[in-house]
């Protein structure tokens, strides 16, 4: 166990040192000049010489880059060129509604998608295995961002049980509150895990299946176990770990991918920065905001490889 979980950490620290390379080239390094991007075409030599000295492009690269990623190792970033604020600053302050919103997003999506999964295979080949099919490809072929507009017609338009839009905060100081701030996050929440619901439980489904058909189950079976007790004891944990690396994309998914429903709902969070740091040509939030997803998506695999090891054995016997 010891040595599978080093050398996930040493793919880890590899993984994450690519990214940043792979970030810094493609912003700083690409053809153009990134103060000109910054200022627009109507800029004037004196301010582009200053930005350019304010960013320390006037610097070599490998300098910049290290300076970089020392400064990120030590929890110090560079000042946003549209706020004149610290970019950790202003992700921390969207993070406080992206994190929520994806894990609330996620936790939908498993118990949607496990139970619809589970209540498929438990069923398969009569009417409720097909109707779960059909309600789970239709949950695909729906984009989100068109579905998160039908929430707000239907439940903030014509129903009016909650806002249309924006986000009152956590603290009941500044007029909001933890349930205020759930019921703002709820509508984005339902939007983002129906296309990944119905992708779970499509793969819960086939996993449980194949699970089904293995010799040990029909051994247990002819033991004298019933179908749901075979399944509760013995199918689901097998059929986890495909489950797993889904659903661990898909919460990566929903931190990186939530700048469509942001926008919709007018929240405050990461998608909504990066979009508006592209406006505004904020280069220098775009590139630690693009980094710290990465991060994330990579802290996120991690997790799931570490339940691989927990869930199947084969792992922790192998590196024994």
């Amino acid at each position: 166990m010891a040595g599978y979980l080093l050398r996930r950490l040493a793919a880890f620290a590899l993984t994450l040192l690519a990214a940043s390379v792979g970030v810094f080239a493609v912003l700083e390094l690409l053809p153009g000049n990134a103060a000109q991007v910054i200022l627009g075409e109507s800029a004037t030599p004196e301010s582009l010489a200053a930005l350019e000295s304010r960013l320390g492009l006037d610097r070599p690269p490998l300098e910049r880059y290290l300076d970089w990623v020392g400064g990120l190792m030590r929890g110090e970033t560079a000042r946003s060129i549209a706020y004149d604020t610290p970019t950790a600053e202003l992700i921390a302050e969207r993070l406080a509604v992206t994190l929520p919103l994806a894990l609330l997003a996620m936790a939908l999506t498993v118990v949607v998608a496990l139970a619809a999964g589970v209540f498929a295979a438990s069923r398969h080949g009569r009417a409720g295995d097909v109707g779960v099919m059909a309600a789970s490809q239709l949950g695909i072929a729906i984009p989100n961002f068109w579905f998160a507009i039908l929430l707000i017609l239907v439940f903030a338009v014509h129903l009016q049980w909650v806002g249309a839009g924006g986000f009152p905060g956590w603290s009941a100081e500044d007029g909001g509150g933890l349930w205020p701030g759930l019921q703002a996050l709820l509508l984005p929440a339902v939007a983002l895990a129906v296309v990944q619901a119905a992708i779970l439980a499509r793969v819960t489904r086939s996993a449980v299946l194949d699970v089904m058909r293995e010799d040990f189950v029909r051994t247990a079976r002819a033991k004298g176990l019933t179908r749901a007790q075979a399944l509760r004891r013995h199918v689901l944990r097998n059929a986890m770990i495909p489950v797993l690396t889904v659903a661990g994309l898909q919460f990566a998914n929903l931190i990186t991918g939530t700048i469509v429903v942001e926008n919709v709902f007018v929240l405050p969070g990461i998608g909504r920065l990066v979009f508006q740091a592209i406006a505004n040509r904020d280069l220098v939030v775009v590139r630690d905001v693009v980094m710290l997803l990465a991060a994330m998506v990579v802290v996120v695999n991690l997790a799931v490889d570490v339940l691989y090891a927990l869930v199947d054995p084969r792992l922790r016997r192998a590196d024994a």
